[in-house]
């Protein structure tokens, strides 16, 4: 329930009814998994994230779905401030370390601003992207988001929700089969899920949408609330994948690869569309065994028909984001030496570091080859 901040107004109590979230039904089981029951597929599920430090903006507690948020933490046992205005109240630490530390542990729910009703295109992965939130409870070493989101590395759910989701609308292009929209360039949904029930609002918005289809992707595995939703196959589903090597040693508080590989065979099971996104690739030592480990173990997961669909995502970095992540990860064993890149240029003028042409040409020709081979109903969408 909330907690009064002193320059807030005291708000006492639970919600009213009226702003409860509805119950989700649960899929029911299948009556026999034989993958489910094999001991390799007992995974490690994501601890559900509870952050320390909770903020509402003024704004943000007047949304529906701002109260819908409000009904999920205070079932959760959670408290949170409301604030008197738009502001929010200083994130930051004394120190690089603490100001990641506290950020991490902190949800500020806010509104998204007008300039987020204006949709940017993202190639490769989509016509457009859009956002439920930015900012991500994991930890993983490589993070993409620094350096891409300014300040502290705060998540902060949007409670605007149902504006964002109507606002979609006037991109869906009538002169196309099909509209793509991205809603995890900034945040992973999932993982944030059990707090805010975006994700589940925007598979069920875009099941009513046949000319639109919703993309999302996750390092978690609680896809429970998910499966019995009406997404009408308008959802893809994909789940980061990478061998254990990478997933045990550089992505932190998200869940192991078997629990991974469960979610995303209980989410094909019921219908979605699914998709593995590799990501990042890297040509450590043995790199072809452990991911040939992994594309048999992916196999074994879907050892049924479903509609299936790869995007394979080399790793790279910023100046930028190569600083900041060694401030976050001053032991991290991942490599950001630059004597063994490729530097490449954007549009805007600023670069990053790829690997070089010769092991990009062998990661291509190798994974497109792997994929092939054991999955010929599948589609790989790109290399990069």
């Amino acid at each position: 329930m909330p907690r009064p901040l002193q320059e807030a107004p005291h708000i006492s109590g639970r919600l009213p009814k009226k702003h409860a979230e509805e119950p989700i039904s649960q899929a029911d089981a299948p009556a026999v998994d034989t993958f489910a029951a094999t001991p390799r597929a007992r995974g490690r599920s994501a601890r559900k994230w509870k952050p320390k430090h909770i903020y509402f903006t003024a704004p943000a507690w007047e949304e529906e779905h701002g109260r819908r948020i409000a009904e999920r933490l205070d079932n959760l046992g959670l408290t949170y401030d409301v604030m008197n205005g738009n502001r929010l109240p200083k994130l930051g630490g004394s120190t690089t370390r603490e100001t990641y530390q506290k950020a991490k542990n902190t949800l500020a729910v806010v509104t998204a601003p007008p300039s987020a009703m204006k949709l940017t295109p993202i190639p490769p992965s989509a016509d457009w992207q859009f956002h439920l939130a930015k900012g991500c409870p994991a930890h993983c070493q490589y993070c993409y988001l620094a350096g891409s989101l300014p300040g502290a590395p705060v998540t902060r759910a949007y409670a605007n929700l149902d504006q964002i989701l109507e606002n979609n609308t006037s991109y869906i292009d009538p002169n196309k089969s099909l509209t793509t929209f991205e809603a995890s360039c900034y945040t992973d949904p999932l993982g944030i899920e059990h707090l805010t029930g975006s994700l589940s609002r925007a598979i069920t918005w875009f099941g009513t949408q046949p000319e639109a289809r919703l993309r999302w992707v996750t390092k978690y595995d609680d896809v429970e609330p998910l499966l019995d939703l009406p997404h009408n196959r308008q959802t893809r589903c994909r789940i980061s994948l990478n061998a254990d090597w990478v997933t045990r040693r550089l992505e932190g508080g998200t869940a192991d690869l078997e629990a991974r590989l469960e979610a995303m065979r209980r989410l094909g099971q019921v219908g979605y569309r699914v998709g593995a996104v590799l990501a990042p690739l890297m040509p450590f030592e043995n790199w072809q065994e452990d991911y040939t480990d992994l594309l048999q173990r992916l196999r074994e997961a879907l050892d049924f028909e479903v509609d299936l669909t790869f995007e394979l995502i080399t790793h790279r970095f910023t100046p930028g984001s190569k600083e900041i992540l060694l401030d976050w990860y001053p032991n991290t064993s991942l490599d950001f030496d630059e004597e063994k890149r490729s530097k490449k240029l954007n549009k805007f003028g600023s670069h990053k570091f790829v690997y070089r042409k010769e092991q990009m040409k062998e990661l291509k020709a190798w994974f497109t080859e792997e994929i092939a081979a054991s999955f010929p109903e599948a589609e790989v969408l790109y290399f990069t």
